[in-house]
C-alpha cells in the first residue's frame, strides 16, 4: 500500500511516499481502507521528532473511510460500515488498523471529507469547552489562532452555549472569518495587544479561561488576561513549546489553574468517543456546526500540506484525499 512517513524526524524533505506492507487487523482492530485523512498540528510535531515515535513513523491521527476487515472479538464494526475515527497514527495511508473501539459510524447523509475534517479538531473543540472548562453561558474564553480548525470549531460551539468569545488572528481576513462564525471580538495579534484587549473587553476583570494552541509566543500575556482563579488551556505548540513556569507565578496572578490536556485523555472510553462525536456529527447535520474546508490535497502532497500549515496562513481544516 502507498503511505506518507519519516524515517528520521525532520522537515518536509523527509517525508517519503513509499509502499509499507498492507497492515492486517489483530485481536481487537479493525483494517479500514482509507478514503479521507486530516491534517493537524500533531502529525508535525511527530515528523519534527518533537513527539516521539519509532520508524518508520506513520503519520497522520484521523480519518473516514470503510471497515475492510476485522479481528478477533470485534463487535463494535462489520466489514463495510462507514467509519471516522481520530487519535490512532497511521492514516496517511491507503489502509490502517485501527482499535475497533475508537471507530465511530458516519451517520447517513455525511460525506467521508466532513466526517474526517470533525473527529480530531472537533473533538478537541468538544473536550475543551464541555469538559476541560464546561463554558457557561455569560462566562468570556479566549480563543487563539481563532480562523484555524480547532479555533473555528471552538468559536462556533462556545458561542452554542451562550458564551462570549474573543478571538486572536494574524490577519484582517482572518478576523473577518471568526466574527462570522460568531465571535463577539476580534484581535488581530500582529499589531494589536490582545491582553489589553481582553481587560477592556471583561471591565479589568479577565476572561474566564484561555484555550490556546499557539504556545510559546502566547503563553504568558495568555496568563495575564485571565480573571483571579481562571483557567489556563495550553493545547498546542505551533509557535513552539510553552517555557518552564514556576507555581509561585501561577499564585502571584491570582491564584490561576494551569492544564495541559490531550484528546487522548478525554476521549478514553467509547461512551466518552460516542457522546463527543454524536454531537458533533449532529451539530453537523441541524445546521448548528459550520465546517470550513480550506484545501485538499492528494496523499503524495503530504509534504506541500505540512508546509502550507507551517505557515499559519491557513484558515479551516486540511485534508489528504487517500483514495
Amino acid at each position: 500500500m502507498k503511505a506518507v512517513f519519516v524515517n528520521t524526524p525532520g522537515g518536509v524533505d523527509q517525508l517519503q511516499y513509499a509502499d509499507l506492507p498492507k497492515p492486517t487487523p489483530a485481536k481487537g482492530q479493525a483494517l479500514v481502507k482509507i478514503a479521507v485523512s486530516g491534517v493537524n498540528f500533531i502529525d508535525v510535531y511527530f515528523r519534527t521528532g518533537l513527539y516521539k515515535a519509532d520508524a518508520p513513523i506513520g503519520l497522520g491521527m484521523e480519518a473516514a473511510g470503510v471497515v475492510e476487515a476485522v479481528g478477533e472479538g470485534v463487535t463494535e464494526v462489520k466489514p463495510g460500515d462507514r467509519v471516522a475515527y481520530a487519535m490512532a497514527r497511521g492514516s496517511y495511508a491507503e489502509y490502517a488498523v485501527v482499535p475497533s473501539w475508537q471507530l465511530v459510524p458516519i451517520p447517513e447523509g455525511l460525506d467521508f471529507e466532513s466526517a474526517a475534517a470533525t473527529m480530531l479538531q472537533g473533538m478537541t473543540a468538544h473536550y475543551l469547552t464541555h469538559s476541560t472548562w464546561p463554558l457557561k453561558a455569560a462566562e468570556t474564553c479566549l480563543v487563539h489562532a481563532a480562523a484555524g480548525g480547532v479555533g473555528l470549531l471552538l468559536v462556533q460551539i462556545a458561542k452554542m452555549l451562550g458564551a462570549k468569545v474573543i478571538a486572536t488572528v494574524g490577519s484582517d481576513e482572518k478576523a473577518e472569518l471568526a466574527k462570522a462564525h460568531g465571535a463577539d471580538l476580534t484581535v488581530v495579534y500582529t499589531r494589536e495587544d490582545f491582553q489589553q484587549a481582553a481587560r477592556e473587553f471583561t471591565g479589568g476583570k479577565g476572561v474566564d479561561v484561555v484555550y490556546d494552541s499557539v504556545g510559546a509566543s502566547t503563553f504568558m500575556k495568555s496568563l495575564d488576561s485571565l480573571r483571579p482563579r481562571g483557567l489556563m488551556v495550553t493545547f498546542g505548540n505551533a509557535s513552539g513549546p510553552v517555557p518552564e513556569i514556576a507555581p509561585l507565578v501561577l499564585n502571584q496572578k491570582g491564584s490561576l489553574f494551569l492544564t495541559r490536556p490531550t484528546l487522548a485523555h478525554y476521549a478514553a472510553t467509547r461512551d466518552e468517543l460516542l457522546w463527543r462525536s454524536g454531537d458533533l456529527f449532529r451539530w453537523l447535520g441541524e445546521g448548528k456546526l459550520k465546517l470550513r474546508i480550506e484545501h485538499k490535497y492528494p496523499l503524495a502532497s503530504a509534504a506541500k500540506a505540512h508546509t502550507d500549515l507551517e505557515s499559519r496562513k491557513t484558515t479551516g481544516k486540511l485534508l489528504l484525499l487517500v483514495d
